[in-house]
């Protein structure tokens, strides 16, 4: 059942003047009671607490690694995406790579293809230097201002 169902029927059964309804399927389980609704409201409400705060220890242990990350990127230039879409290495399946980690690049060097709406981009760096990191998997979809490449502009 859809979230939209169950808001649905839960609708229909305040305003038929029940005040109980258990539905059970082999998916799941529904039991709604009019007197109940305060205890589920709270119970909704306790549930995201605790999710919140493990979450929250590896949101604080997360921001240690990015900042070692950033030292030791400092140095690089980053290739980042033009527009919104899917981000592709290759001109086709079957074909290498545009660039690999390692490879020297040079300004106006086609460095991958973002598809957006249909239609095939090429992306150009306007860089030259080394490729150290690429970002992004292939065929994975990238917003607009996103980092796909690192380059050491001394390489």
């Amino acid at each position: 059942m859809k979230a939209k169902e169950i808001q649905e029927l839960i609708d229909f059964i305040s305003n038929s003047g029940l005040a109980e309804v258990k539905i059970e399927t082999d998916e799941f389980k529904l039991s709604i009671k009019k007197n109940a609704e305060v205890q589920a409201v709270r119970t909704v409400e306790a549930a995201p607490a605790p999710a919140q705060a493990p979450a929250a220890a590896p949101a604080a242990a997360a921001p240690a690694p990015q900042k070692a990350e950033a030292d030791d990127t400092s140095n690089y230039v980053e290739i980042k995406s033009p527009m919104i879409g899917t981000f592709y290495t290759t001109p086709n399946p079957d074909a290498d790579h545009f660039v690999s980690v390692g490879e020297s690049i040079k300004p106006g060097q086609t460095v991958c293809i973002i598809e957006a709406m249909k239609l095939f981009n090429e992306i150009e760096s306007e860089v030259s230097g080394k490729i150290v990191k690429i970002l992004v998997e292939n065929a994975t979809p990238v917003e607009y201002d996103q980092p796909l490449f690192l380059v050491d502009p001394a390489g």
